[in-house]
Protein backbone atom coordinates (compact mmCIF):
# COMPACT_ATOMS: atom_id res chain seq x y z
CA UNK A 1 0.00 0.00 0.00
CA UNK A 2 1.65 3.24 -1.19
CA UNK A 3 0.56 6.73 -0.08
CA UNK A 4 -2.96 7.44 -1.27
CA UNK A 5 -3.77 10.94 -2.48
CA UNK A 6 -7.15 12.56 -2.93
CA UNK A 7 -6.50 15.11 -5.66
CA UNK A 8 -5.78 17.95 -5.96
CA UNK A 9 -2.69 17.74 -3.76
CA UNK A 10 -0.79 20.90 -2.85
CA UNK A 11 2.59 21.40 -1.23
CA UNK A 12 4.92 24.39 -0.77
CA UNK A 13 7.73 24.84 -3.33
CA UNK A 14 10.33 24.13 -0.64
CA UNK A 15 8.80 20.66 -0.10
CA UNK A 16 9.45 19.55 -3.68
CA UNK A 17 11.74 16.71 -2.58
CA UNK A 18 9.66 15.67 0.42
CA UNK A 19 7.69 12.48 0.79
CA UNK A 20 4.04 13.47 1.24
CA UNK A 21 1.45 11.81 3.45
CA UNK A 22 -2.08 13.20 3.21
CA UNK A 23 -3.27 12.89 6.80
CA UNK A 24 -6.26 15.20 6.37
CA UNK A 25 -8.44 15.77 3.33
CA UNK A 26 -9.27 19.37 2.49
CA UNK A 27 -9.10 22.29 4.92
CA UNK A 28 -10.94 22.57 8.23
CA UNK A 29 -11.29 26.32 7.77
CA UNK A 30 -12.10 26.40 4.03
CA UNK A 31 -14.05 29.65 4.21
CA UNK A 32 -11.62 32.20 2.76
CA UNK A 33 -13.28 33.86 -0.24
CA UNK A 34 -10.09 34.27 -2.24
CA UNK A 35 -8.98 30.62 -1.93
CA UNK A 36 -10.13 27.88 -4.29
CA UNK A 37 -7.66 25.21 -3.26
CA UNK A 38 -10.02 22.90 -1.37
CA UNK A 39 -13.51 24.06 -2.28
CA UNK A 40 -14.35 20.73 -3.90
CA UNK A 41 -13.05 18.55 -1.05
CA UNK A 42 -15.15 18.04 2.09
CA UNK A 43 -12.88 18.15 5.12
CA UNK A 44 -12.11 14.96 7.00
CA UNK A 45 -9.36 13.51 9.17
CA UNK A 46 -7.95 10.20 7.99
CA UNK A 47 -7.60 7.45 10.61
CA UNK A 48 -4.09 7.09 11.98
CA UNK A 49 -4.14 3.39 11.10
CA UNK A 50 -4.37 4.28 7.39
CA UNK A 51 -1.38 6.60 7.60
CA UNK A 52 0.68 4.08 9.55
CA UNK A 53 -0.05 1.44 6.90
CA UNK A 54 1.15 3.84 4.18
CA UNK A 55 4.34 4.56 6.14
CA UNK A 56 5.04 0.84 6.59
CA UNK A 57 4.46 0.27 2.86
CA UNK A 58 7.39 2.45 1.78
CA UNK A 59 9.97 -0.03 0.41
CA UNK A 60 12.92 -0.64 2.71
CA UNK A 61 15.36 0.24 -0.07
CA UNK A 62 14.09 3.83 -0.11
CA UNK A 63 13.64 4.48 3.58
CA UNK A 64 17.21 5.64 4.24
CA UNK A 65 16.88 8.27 1.50
CA UNK A 66 13.96 10.10 3.04
CA UNK A 67 15.16 13.27 4.78
CA UNK A 68 11.97 15.34 4.72
CA UNK A 69 8.27 14.58 5.00
CA UNK A 70 5.37 16.92 4.31
CA UNK A 71 1.95 16.36 5.87
CA UNK A 72 -1.02 17.45 3.76
CA UNK A 73 -3.76 18.73 3.24
CA UNK A 74 -4.59 22.35 3.91
CA UNK A 75 -4.05 22.47 7.64
CA UNK A 76 -2.76 19.09 8.75
CA UNK A 77 -1.84 20.57 12.12
CA UNK A 78 -5.52 20.28 13.06
CA UNK A 79 -4.98 16.51 13.40
CA UNK A 80 -5.61 15.50 17.05
CA UNK A 81 -2.34 15.70 18.96
CA UNK A 82 -2.31 12.12 20.21
CA UNK A 83 -2.75 10.71 16.71
CA UNK A 84 -0.33 13.19 15.18
CA UNK A 85 2.31 12.20 17.73
CA UNK A 86 1.85 8.54 16.80
CA UNK A 87 2.33 9.40 13.11
CA UNK A 88 5.44 11.48 13.82
CA UNK A 89 6.92 8.70 15.95
CA UNK A 90 6.31 6.21 13.13
CA UNK A 91 7.98 8.52 10.61
CA UNK A 92 11.12 8.81 12.75
CA UNK A 93 11.23 5.07 13.37
CA UNK A 94 10.80 4.24 9.68
CA UNK A 95 13.06 6.85 8.08
CA UNK A 96 16.43 6.96 9.91
CA UNK A 97 17.69 9.99 7.94
CA UNK A 98 14.60 12.10 8.63
CA UNK A 99 15.56 15.65 9.62
CA UNK A 100 12.23 17.46 9.57
CA UNK A 101 8.51 17.20 9.04
CA UNK A 102 6.49 20.12 7.68
CA UNK A 103 2.78 20.90 7.44
CA UNK A 104 0.35 23.61 6.46
CA UNK A 105 -1.20 25.34 9.46
CA UNK A 106 -4.31 27.50 9.29
CA UNK A 107 -5.21 29.89 12.11
CA UNK A 108 -8.01 27.46 12.94
CA UNK A 109 -5.61 24.53 13.35
CA UNK A 110 -3.37 26.50 15.70
CA UNK A 111 -6.34 27.05 18.04
CA UNK A 112 -6.39 23.27 18.56
CA UNK A 113 -2.87 23.13 20.01
CA UNK A 114 -1.48 24.33 23.34
CA UNK A 115 2.11 25.56 23.75
CA UNK A 116 2.96 22.27 25.48
CA UNK A 117 1.50 20.25 22.61
CA UNK A 118 3.45 22.26 20.06
CA UNK A 119 6.68 21.67 21.98
CA UNK A 120 5.92 17.95 22.09
CA UNK A 121 5.32 17.88 18.32
CA UNK A 122 8.47 19.86 17.70
CA UNK A 123 10.47 17.28 19.69
CA UNK A 124 9.00 14.65 17.34
CA UNK A 125 10.52 16.53 14.34
CA UNK A 126 7.61 18.74 13.32
CA UNK A 127 9.99 21.58 12.53
CA UNK A 128 8.22 23.95 10.10
CA UNK A 129 4.67 25.21 9.60
CA UNK A 130 3.42 27.01 6.50
CA UNK A 131 1.01 29.72 7.62
CA UNK A 132 -1.31 31.72 5.36
CA UNK A 133 -1.51 35.22 6.81
CA UNK A 134 -2.76 36.73 3.53
CA UNK A 135 -2.87 40.26 5.03
CA UNK A 136 -2.06 42.10 8.22
CA UNK A 137 -4.96 44.49 7.58
CA UNK A 138 -8.11 43.65 9.54
CA UNK A 139 -10.47 45.24 7.00
CA UNK A 140 -9.00 43.05 4.28
CA UNK A 141 -9.16 39.98 6.54
CA UNK A 142 -12.86 40.63 7.14
CA UNK A 143 -13.49 41.09 3.42
CA UNK A 144 -11.90 37.74 2.56
CA UNK A 145 -13.68 36.05 5.50
CA UNK A 146 -10.44 34.84 7.05
CA UNK A 147 -12.19 34.35 10.38
CA UNK A 148 -9.33 35.69 12.52
CA UNK A 149 -7.90 39.13 13.24
CA UNK A 150 -4.31 40.05 12.51
CA UNK A 151 -3.59 40.33 16.24
CA UNK A 152 -4.98 36.87 16.97
CA UNK A 153 -2.95 35.35 14.15
CA UNK A 154 0.18 37.06 15.47
CA UNK A 155 -0.40 35.55 18.91
CA UNK A 156 -0.86 32.11 17.35
CA UNK A 157 2.26 32.46 15.22
CA UNK A 158 4.34 33.63 18.18
CA UNK A 159 3.13 30.64 20.19
CA UNK A 160 4.46 28.32 17.48
CA UNK A 161 7.73 30.21 17.30
CA UNK A 162 8.12 30.08 21.09
CA UNK A 163 7.75 26.30 20.80
CA UNK A 164 10.77 26.24 18.49
CA UNK A 165 8.83 25.62 15.28
CA UNK A 166 9.89 27.58 12.20
CA UNK A 167 7.28 29.57 10.32
CA UNK A 168 6.92 30.22 6.62
CA UNK A 169 4.29 32.95 6.21
CA UNK A 170 2.54 33.97 2.99
CA UNK A 171 0.77 37.19 2.02
CA UNK A 172 -1.00 38.07 -1.22
CA UNK A 173 -0.37 41.18 -3.29
CA UNK A 174 -3.55 42.69 -4.70
CA UNK A 175 -5.78 40.99 -2.14
CA UNK A 176 -7.21 44.29 -0.86
CA UNK A 177 -7.89 45.76 -4.29
CA UNK A 178 -7.03 49.33 -5.22
CA UNK A 179 -8.85 51.00 -2.33
CA UNK A 180 -6.80 49.51 0.50
CA UNK A 181 -3.60 48.61 -1.30
CA UNK A 182 -1.39 50.85 0.83
CA UNK A 183 -3.12 49.87 4.10
CA UNK A 184 -2.74 46.19 3.20
CA UNK A 185 0.97 46.62 2.46
CA UNK A 186 1.79 48.61 5.58
CA UNK A 187 -0.22 46.43 7.97
CA UNK A 188 1.28 43.27 6.52
CA UNK A 189 4.79 44.65 6.97
CA UNK A 190 3.97 45.58 10.57
CA UNK A 191 2.73 42.03 11.24
CA UNK A 192 5.92 40.50 9.85
CA UNK A 193 8.03 42.94 11.87
CA UNK A 194 6.23 41.82 15.03
CA UNK A 195 6.37 38.06 14.44
CA UNK A 196 9.73 37.77 12.64
CA UNK A 197 9.00 34.48 10.84
CA UNK A 198 11.96 32.63 9.41
CA UNK A 199 10.44 32.85 5.93
CA UNK A 200 8.05 35.32 4.30
CA UNK A 201 6.66 34.72 0.81
CA UNK A 202 4.58 36.89 -1.48
CA UNK A 203 2.02 35.68 -3.99
CA UNK A 204 -0.14 37.77 -6.31
CA UNK A 205 -3.92 37.33 -6.34
CA UNK A 206 -4.92 35.07 -9.24
CA UNK A 207 -7.90 33.13 -10.57
CA UNK A 208 -8.47 29.66 -9.11
CA UNK A 209 -12.09 28.85 -8.38
CA UNK A 210 -12.53 32.30 -6.80
CA UNK A 211 -14.08 34.29 -9.62
CA UNK A 212 -16.82 35.74 -7.43
CA UNK A 213 -14.29 37.26 -5.07
CA UNK A 214 -12.06 38.51 -7.88
CA UNK A 215 -15.04 40.21 -9.57
CA UNK A 216 -15.94 41.92 -6.29
CA UNK A 217 -12.62 43.80 -6.24
CA UNK A 218 -11.49 46.90 -8.03
CA UNK A 219 -8.37 45.06 -9.11
CA UNK A 220 -4.88 46.49 -9.09
CA UNK A 221 -2.93 47.10 -12.27
CA UNK A 222 0.64 45.87 -12.53
CA UNK A 223 1.81 49.38 -11.68
CA UNK A 224 -0.28 49.38 -8.53
CA UNK A 225 0.83 45.88 -7.58
CA UNK A 226 4.48 46.85 -7.95
CA UNK A 227 3.76 49.97 -5.92
CA UNK A 228 2.12 47.82 -3.25
CA UNK A 229 5.17 45.57 -3.13
CA UNK A 230 7.46 48.60 -2.86
CA UNK A 231 5.30 50.05 -0.07
CA UNK A 232 5.59 46.78 1.82
CA UNK A 233 9.35 46.61 1.33
CA UNK A 234 9.82 50.16 2.58
CA UNK A 235 8.03 49.30 5.84
CA UNK A 236 9.43 45.81 6.27
CA UNK A 237 12.12 45.61 8.97
CA UNK A 238 12.06 42.14 10.58
CA UNK A 239 14.97 41.13 12.76
CA UNK A 240 15.75 38.02 10.73
CA UNK A 241 13.60 36.82 7.84
CA UNK A 242 14.16 35.39 4.36
CA UNK A 243 11.88 37.02 1.78
CA UNK A 244 10.80 35.29 -1.41
CA UNK A 245 8.54 36.52 -4.19
CA UNK A 246 9.02 33.73 -6.71
CA UNK A 247 5.59 32.13 -7.01
CA UNK A 248 4.36 31.61 -10.58
CA UNK A 249 1.66 34.23 -9.97
CA UNK A 250 4.27 36.95 -9.41
CA UNK A 251 5.72 39.05 -12.21
CA UNK A 252 8.07 40.84 -9.78
CA UNK A 253 10.64 38.38 -8.44
CA UNK A 254 12.34 39.25 -5.18
CA UNK A 255 14.70 37.21 -3.01
CA UNK A 256 16.74 38.34 -0.05
CA UNK A 257 17.50 38.11 3.65
CA UNK A 258 16.66 40.64 6.33
CA UNK A 259 18.19 42.82 7.57
CA UNK A 260 21.18 42.38 5.22
CA UNK A 261 19.38 42.84 1.91
CA UNK A 262 16.69 45.36 2.87
CA UNK A 263 18.01 48.32 0.87
CA UNK A 264 18.93 46.14 -2.10
CA UNK A 265 15.41 44.68 -2.24
CA UNK A 266 13.87 48.16 -2.24
CA UNK A 267 16.25 49.18 -5.01
CA UNK A 268 15.44 46.01 -6.99
CA UNK A 269 11.73 46.86 -6.88
CA UNK A 270 12.35 50.45 -7.97
CA UNK A 271 14.55 49.32 -10.84
CA UNK A 272 11.99 46.75 -11.97
CA UNK A 273 9.29 49.42 -12.00
CA UNK A 274 11.50 51.74 -14.03
CA UNK A 275 12.40 48.96 -16.47
CA UNK A 276 8.73 48.03 -16.97
CA UNK A 277 7.97 51.60 -18.05
CA UNK A 278 9.73 50.80 -21.33
CA UNK A 279 6.87 48.50 -22.37
CA UNK A 280 3.80 50.57 -23.34
CA UNK A 281 0.61 49.43 -21.67
CA UNK A 282 2.21 46.70 -19.55
CA UNK A 283 2.05 48.49 -16.22
CA UNK A 284 -1.47 49.80 -16.74
CA UNK A 285 -3.00 46.38 -17.41
CA UNK A 286 -4.39 43.94 -14.83
CA UNK A 287 -2.62 40.56 -14.70
CA UNK A 288 -4.91 37.69 -15.67
CA UNK A 289 -2.94 34.64 -14.58
CA UNK A 290 -5.16 31.75 -13.51
CA UNK A 291 -5.16 28.03 -12.73
CA UNK A 292 -8.05 25.76 -13.70
CA UNK A 293 -6.55 22.31 -13.36
CA UNK A 294 -9.44 20.69 -11.48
Amino acid sequence: MMPHYVEPLFRPPSEARSLIFQITIGCSQNRCRFCGMYKGKPFRIRPAEEILAEIRAIPAAYRSRIERVFLADGDALVYPTAGLAIILEALSATFPALTRVGAYASPNSLTTKSPEELRRLRALKLRILYFGLESGDDVTLTTIDKGFSAATMAEQALMARDAGIRLSVTAILGLAGRGRSRDHARATAAWINRVNPEYFSLLTLFHRHNDGFVRSLERCTRRELMGEALELLQHLQPARTILRSNHVSNFLELTGSYPKDRERLIDDARQALAAAERYPGFLDSVPEYGEEYY
